[in-house]
């Protein structure tokens, strides 16, 4: 019996396990049994006995076993019972997989006379049970999808159910996989499935959903299957036109910019596709809905630049219809932004025509929409003449060969000549070198160009930096297209003089214009060299500046080739000095411009040496990176440079000759240390930092920042103050030892220099302890200098400002050792003994002193010992027990009775401390934070009761004050926005001390008054008492802070703790300031409200009152009802 008979009889419930073995010969690539050729064997009749067949043994199998008697995945997954399945589901499960192999197999060989209606009584009935099947046999589940999909592509009869089911199961793939490309793809192929399915029926609307979730995909924009599809769906039904194009809108804030290519693709290929009422619907929803929202978005939204999307070619008719009624009117709309947004839009399109229309018409469109654009570069408004510029620059690049060549030239006559001079706009200065690229494109305009360009060249020096950056661009331009010589647009004269003097950004881009030009990688290194000298004598500015950015532009191997190219050049120039000992010792080539340079050509060979530091600074990183090219290049400098150092004398030279030196490894200068050190030893007190910043920084790259240290230490130490023995006439004097030698001014003048950068603070900390140590022991001696000059011994005025110095300088090193060690409080407890010695020391005299020099001694002293506590505070090196020490400290200063005149610097320790508080989120804590922060808001209090006070006692002094203090207060004042609501007890201690002190200020000014002229209604804050107008003034700098003043003073008024008219009057007075801001409007109308019922009140209980206090109140009425209704006047 053959093969295909065998087959045909196992298809029968008697023998399923027959057939269930050829189902697996089938699948068994190594057997050569195949369905496929089987099927096609068989006679037509023969193929319908098979599927009448196979449709009897699956009915037998799902009678036998239906589906309510499966096993689902919720069974298999129950992790709290064994769930074994039958042999019969088994078995079921097998049939169905091979009646769906051969149902598939089947489909493929139909042909044309076949009956299959048995065959699709399978296929529908695998339809129905599809759904059923456990979650283990999803591939089973996908090969009869795939059958489905194969009925669909076949096109067979009943192809809508199966072709559906497909549909539905690819769509949810697409919408949940992460990678759905295969099942795009599917997809793709099913699409015409939803045509057969009425927009409006339950299956429409089930896939209405899933569909709209397609455009929320990128995956789907992006790839060719996924725009046809989504293209395709705009063809379903007109009204799910408005819903995709409703979503797409939507998403497009949130789509980056690239993804709204991929989007104006799909309605493009919608547009083309679309015939009859869809097209209708696509331009008048779709295209012209997008082009209303180009020209009505703002600049600044999201949506903007993604909506502006170019069309293609051939749609001229369309763009012309759906302009018409919005594109004209819109040129000429009232609003600018409208104005640019349709020109943008209008010279993208441009020409606006439609192609039916006869040449003499298209003719006469063109002219007036190039008459147009004319009228666009003349608009009053910058951005829209800044549009235009773009527009026209794009209109000239693409459409060059079809304008008459007049309407050209009187184009870019008006670019060049009249717009890149626009003095009212440099953004229109800057869009016409920055478009002129996009003509530039076209090289057809360039021999136009070449003539009009030398018109622009005083533009490289416009005021503002991005045109200057936009012109320099365009030379780049034109340099890469050669449209014409860049230095006959702009000469090189002025090229290097803006390159010496501008910006980094404007100063770059003129390094890469002139970089082949200077620096010619393709030509020899004597070149290079040549070319540089000559860059130097023409510019040396512009030839630092070249050389400084000349790394961004080539390899780090040609830098340090020119340097050593530059080394021998130098060398050269020695040898043709005559220096014998040199000539010997350095047997180099020395034919390089011989006749050029000389050795006494200071300004030259201090410009080489210049560049050479700033080449070698350039590829720093890079020669460190490769340490043979290192070692070679420090080996080539370390030989000559002590002759260098020994030729160039000139102090010019010995800079870049030291800089030079800090560059290479100490062991290959080891003579040079010496040198330096003398160098720092031989300079005079109250030297420029010029003059020693090299020699600094050299020693510290050396690693001999010890070296320093104990130069300053030595000098501070000899100099330091000891009483004197043994003379006569000098009782209670103080001398100093070895004062000539010594130079302690030079050595706080190093250390300031120390501290101060960085790279040399982080050298000086990474000493020995016990070396900064002894340091800071030399510092803290002068102390005892300040106290003998307070104490009225008599002390040069240069000796106490060294000791004030030191004083200082001793709290700096504290902090940055602090910060270094944190782990210890050594260097705090230093400083809480620099704080009790102040107290103990040099308070007394500052409330006690018997001249103008112990006073101001004392004062500095107190202000130097706050500034340094507060930047401990400012760096959070300071603790608990530190932050309460000054606390004392603070107090104890304004117990004394000229401590307010360090009333700013108490508000800014104020400030730190209060900041380190409100900021502080370490629980365990919070009782100790609290206390201290009444503590702040009592100090605070005491604070303004001192101003107050010293304005009563002497105004001018108090004024003083006032004005002094105004920028510390603000700055204490900002700290209220860190407040939380667990500790808005410090907002309201604050303010209810600045409310009371500005309404009794002006209350006391108004019971002054003596006459009724007087009483006047304050127009600016300046009207005010100093004290208010210092406190308004500095709290309506901040809104924040405004607000919490006037929720204080609303807090005040319903506490009804103001009873006097006069007090009344200072709260509108106060009202009035604030009203000028043009802000609170609704916070000042409650506070006028309350003040108004209860001045009302208090006036009824008062009516004997004296001509005054009824001045005051009519005009306090009056001010009230101006901020009650502010668009009512007064009646005069």
């Amino acid at each position: 019996m053959s093969k295909r008979k065998q087959f045909l009889d196992s298809v029968h419930h008697e023998h399923v396990q027959d057939f269930l073995n050829f189902i697996g010969l089938h699948k068994d690539g190594a057997d050569p049994f195949d369905l496929a050729e089987v099927l096609v064997e068989l006679q037509r009749s023969q193929r319908q006995e098979l599927w009448e067949r196979q449709l009897k043994l699956l009915q037998h199998s799902l009678t036998a076993h239906p589906p309510e008697r499966w096993i689902t995945g919720a069974e298999e997954d129950a992790g709290d019972m064994d769930v074994e399945i039958s042999e019969e589901q088994i078995q079921t499960m097998a049939v169905i997989e091979g009646v769906t192999i051969v149902s598939t197999v089947s489909v493929d060989i139909l042909q044309e006379n076949d009956t299959y209606t048995s065959l699709l009584n399978c296929a529908q009935m695998l339809n129905c049970i599809e759904s059923a099947l456990p979650l283990s046999h999803t591939p089973l589940q996908q090969a009869i999808h795939w059958l489905f999909e194969c009925w669909w592509r076949q096109d067979l009869k009943g192809k809508e159910e199966l072709g559906w089911t497909a549909f539905l199961v690819c769509l949810e793939n697409t919408v949940t996989l992460e990678k759905p490309v295969s099942e795009l793809r599917r997809l793709c192929t099913l699409r015409e499935v939803l045509l057969s399915v009425d927009f409006a029926s339950e299956r429409g609307q089930q896939v209405i959903d899933p569909l709209l979730q397609c455009f929320f995909r990128p995956s789907h924009i992006k790839q060719e299957e996924g725009k046809r599809f989504l293209a395709f769906l705009f063809s379903w039904n007109d009204n799910f036109i408005r819903m995709i194009h409703e979503t797409i809108k939507n998403q497009l804030p949130f789509f980056p910019k690239t993804l709204s290519v991929h989007v104006a693709e799909i309605y493009f290929r919608a547009w083309r596709k679309a015939s009859g009422p869809s097209l209708e619907e696509i331009e008048s929803t779709c295209i012209q809905d997008l082009m209303q929202h180009t020209l009505l978005l703002h600049r600044n939204s999201p949506v903007h630049s993604k909506v502006r999307q170019k069309f293609r070619e051939g749609i001229d008719e369309m763009l012309h219809r759906l302009y018409k009624p919005i594109m004209w009117k819109a040129l000429k709309a009232t609003n600018a932004e409208v104005r640019a947004n349709a020109t943008l839009l209008f010279t993208e399109a441009f020409p606006i025509h439609d192609p039916s229309m006869s040449s003499e018409m298209v003719d006469q469109a063109v002219q007036k929409q190039l008459d147009l654009l004319f009228a666009l570069l003349d608009d009053p408004q910058p951005l829209v003449r800044s549009s235009a510029v773009l527009g026209v620059c794009s209109v000239l690049g693409r459409c060059w060969e079809v304008i008459p060549s007049t309407v050209i030239t009187d184009l870019l006559e008006k670019l060049i000549l009249q717009l890149a001079n626009d003095t009212s706009s440099p953004d229109v200065r800057c869009s016409v070198f920055m478009c002129m690229s996009i003509i530039l494109d076209n090289s057809l305009s360039h021999p136009l160009m070449e003539k009009l360009l030398p018109a622009l060249k005083s533009s490289l020096h416009d005021s503002s930096e991005k045109v200057r950056v936009a012109f320099v661009g365009m030379l780049l331009k034109i340099k890469g297209v050669r449209a014409a010589k860049f230095w006959k647009v702009c000469s090189l004269e002025h090229l290097l003089a803006r390159l010496e003097m501008d910006s980094p950004p404007v100063s770059k881009r003129i390094v890469n214009l002139l970089f082949n030009s200077f620096f010619p990688v393709n030509q020899p290194e004597t070149v290079w060299c040549e070319r540089c000298v000559t860059l130097i004598q023409t510019n040396p500015g512009a030839a630092r500046k070249f050389y400084q950015h000349a790394y961004l532009y080539t390899a780090p191997a040609n830098i340090v080739k020119l340097m050593l190219v530059i080394r021998k050049c130098l060398n050269v120039c020695i040898q043709n000095a005559g220096d014998d000992e040199f000539t010997s010792s350095n047997k180099e080539n020395s034919t390089m411009l011989e006749d050029v340079l000389s050795v006494q050509d200071t300004a030259s060979m201090a410009s080489l040496l210049e560049i050479l530091v700033i080449l070698w600074k350039s590829v720093q990183k890079s020669l460190i990176a490769n340490q043979e090219a290192f070692k070679y290049t420090t080996s080539k400098f370390a030989s000559v440079l002590p002759q260098y150092l020994k030729i160039f004398q000139e102090e010019r030279c010995k800079a870049p000759l030291i800089l030079l030196a800090s560059l290479l490894p100490a062991t290959s200068v080891p003579a040079l240390r010496s040198k330096v050190m003398s160098h720092l030893r031989s300079l005079k007190a109250g030297t420029a930092v010029t003059a020693y910043s090299q020699s600094v920084e050299c020693l510290c790259s050396w690693g001999q920042i010890s070296h320093i240290v104990e130069l300053i230490e030595n000098w501070l130490t000899e100099a330091a103050p000891v009483k004197a023995q043994g003379d006569e006439d000098t009782t209670g004097k103080v001398h100093f030892d070895g004062l000539e030698e010594s130079k302690p001014d030079l050595g706080l003048d190093y250390l300031d220099y120390l501290v101060l950068r960085p790279k040399t603070r982080d050298c000086l900390l990474t000493l020995p302890l016990d070396q900064i140590r002894t340091l800071q022991k030399a510092l803290n001696k002068w102390k005892s200098l300040l106290f003998s000059s307070l104490s009225g011994s008599e002390v040069s005025v240069a000796a106490i400002e060294t000791a004030l110095r030191a004083f200082v300088f001793h709290g700096r090193l504290s902090i940055h050792l602090q910060h270094k060690y944190p782990e210890e409080r050594e260097f705090l407890k230093s400083l809480e003994h620099s704080v009790s010695w102040v107290e103990k020391r040099v308070l007394p005299f500052l409330a006690n002193s018997s001249s103008e020099q112990q006073l101001s001694l004392s004062r500095k002293t107190v202000e130097s010992c706050l500034t340094v506590c507060k930047n401990v505070l400012r760096v959070s090196v300071g603790d608990r027990d530190f932050r309460d020490h000054l606390l004392q400290h603070v107090t104890s200063v304004l117990q004394t009775e000229k401590g307010y005149i360090c009333t700013p610097h108490v508000l800014a320790l104020l400030t730190e401390v209060a900041q380190g508080c409100l900021s502080h989120k370490s629980e365990g804590q919070e009782d100790q934070l609290l206390l201290t922060i009444r503590i702040l808001t009592n100090m605070f209090q005491k604070v303004v009761e001192i101003i107050a006070h010293r304005l009563r006692k002497d105004k001018e002094e108090g004024q003083e004050l006032c004005c002094c203090s105004e920028e510390a207060l603000h700055d204490f004042l900002l700290v209220t926005k860190l407040v939380t609501t667990e500790r808005s007890e410090f907002i309201t201690g604050v303010f209810s001390s600045l409310c009371a002190a500005v309404i009794i200020d002006i209350s006391r000014t108004l019971q002054k008054i003596s006459h009724v002229e007087e009483v006047l209604t304050p127009e600016t804050v300046n009207d005010l008492p100093p004290l208010s107008n210092t406190i308004l003034k500095v709290t309506l700098r901040s809104p924040a802070v405004t607000r919490f003043f006037l929720s204080e003073m609303r807090s005040s008024i319903e506490s009804e703790a103001i009873d006097s008219i006069t007090q009344w009057a200072a709260v509108t007075h106060i009202l009035t300031i604030v009203k000028q801001s043009d802000a609170f409007v609704v916070e000042l109308k409650e506070i006028a409200l309350s003040v108004l019922r209860q001045i009302q009140n208090h006036y009824i209980s008062a009516e004997n009152t004296d001509n005054i206090q009824r001045t005051i109140y009519e005009s306090t009425i009056m001010m009230l009802n101006d901020i009650l209704n502010p668009s009512q006047k007064p009646n005069s």
